[in-house]
């Protein structure tokens, strides 16, 4: 796929912005805080209807103005042209369109932009909390599985709703009524079977990417690292990639209600849901040593690329398209060998966006196929603006 067009109103500091795509390689140029990586958010939350760093609506939309919005133009590798358009109002759900067509449901929009995203926050990825973990993994899945964002918001939902029930409890569980005991055993039971649907979807996800990281985290590190990826699960579902075959959803959703009822107590003592997806984790081992803890900074950065360059590949497989590689700031993180691996993996996607503060590191690249912009305010300069 190659994204021809990207339309901005009233988008982050971007008030009007029309840029058209015509080379493989865009290099967008800028000082920091310019808009650099503000322009390649919106192209994610195309791809993913999230973003790598908002929390709230109202942080996409410009000082003073009503919404924003958001307006591509997609090639697909059969050939057909893809119109997609975001309205971002705060307090009000998002108006998804593809080719002018309404869409009701994420996973109708979700799969016809597919990006993978590398930047300097990535490279933390193995020393920050599970969440940012979940979240990687979530956000790669959804353009795999498009329908896997609704079953994440209907999970979200019914955990709501139980924590909501675990509060009235006030912690004691001789307060719980007759009536309370039965919604709260609904609430299990739709949890077991949301969350277990969930957890097979990472394990599965998980297990597909990894041969293709291990043998990247092979040729990075010159065959001195081997990688093995862990699925840590509180309902009782470790699971190793490298080792054990794929559980089916009913052993999972078995061990979910097991745990459910194990932690009872301790979930109306604390007033919180404490087993579930939402409190897993990833764990990434060099050998048999976790990597967090044992690795040097950088094993634990060629595990990040690997991962990432096993992304483009397993979307190359698995959906039969060319992903669009963005790459924020990243590259003047890397030493000289893995900006090189990097370099080398442009050539076999179709388009990337580059953002960087200093051009002088391109210098000595071959970017005859490449538009460099120079990003300033929210303006780009010796780009296409309107």
């Amino acid at each position: 796929m190659f994204l021809k067009q990207l339309n901005l109103l009233n988008f982050r500091n971007y008030e009007n912005l029309k840029l058209d795509f015509n080379k493989k390689i865009t290099i967008l140029v800028g000082k920091n805080a310019q808009g650099k990586t503000n322009l390649i958010e919106s192209i994610y939350f195309l791809a993913t209807l999230d973003s790598f760093r908002a929390s709230k609506d109202s942080e996409y939309v410009l000082w003073d103005k009503e919404n924003a919005i958001i307006k591509a133009i997609v090639d697909k590798n059969s050939g057909s042209e893809i119109e997609l358009d975001v309205v971002i109002t705060p307090g009000k759900s998002k108006i998804l369109r593809v080719n002018k067509l309404k869409k009701n449901l994420h996973e109708e929009f979700l799969g016809h932009l597919i990006v993978v995203s590398f930047s300097v926050e990535d490279l933390l990825l193995l020393r920050g909390g599970p969440k940012e973990r979940r979240r990687w993994l979530d956000l790669a899945i959804c353009q795999f599985y498009p329908a896997y964002y609704s079953r994440l918001n209907v999970f979200n939902k019914i955990k709501q709703q139980k924590q909501a029930l675990l509060k009235s409890f006030n912690g004691y569980f001789s307060n719980i009524s007759t009536v309370q005991k039965d919604m709260l055993e609904s609430w299990n039971e739709q949890l077991a079977v949301a969350g277990s649907n969930i957890i097979y979807l990472r394990l599965k996800f998980l297990k597909e990417i990894y041969p293709l990281a291990k043998e990247k985290t092979f040729q990075i590190s010159g065959g001195m690292d081997s990688l093995g990826i862990n699925y840590d699960s509180t309902v009782g579902i470790d699971f190793a990639c490298q080792i054990d075959t794929l559980p089916v959803i009913e052993e999972i959703k078995n061990n979910y209600k097991n745990k459910l009822q194990e932690e009872l107590n301790n979930e109306i003592a604390r007033n919180k849901v404490l087993v579930g997806p939402h409190r897993d984790d990833i764990k990434f081992y060099i050998g048999d040593k976790q990597a967090d803890i044992f690795a040097s900074q950088g094993q634990q950065r060629t595990i990040v690329l690997s991962l990432k360059l096993s992304e483009v590949e397993l979307v190359k497989q698995v959906l039969k398209e060319d992903p669009l590689l963005i790459l924020d700031d990243v590259l003047a993180e890397l030493d000289l060998s893995r900006q090189k691996i990097l370099f080398e993996s442009m050539a076999n996607v179709n388009q990337t966006v580059i953002t960087t503060t200093d051009i002088t590191m391109f210098k000595d690249k071959n970017f005859d196929n490449a538009d460099i912009f120079y990003v300033e305010k929210g303006v780009i300069i010796d780009g296409k603006t309107s």
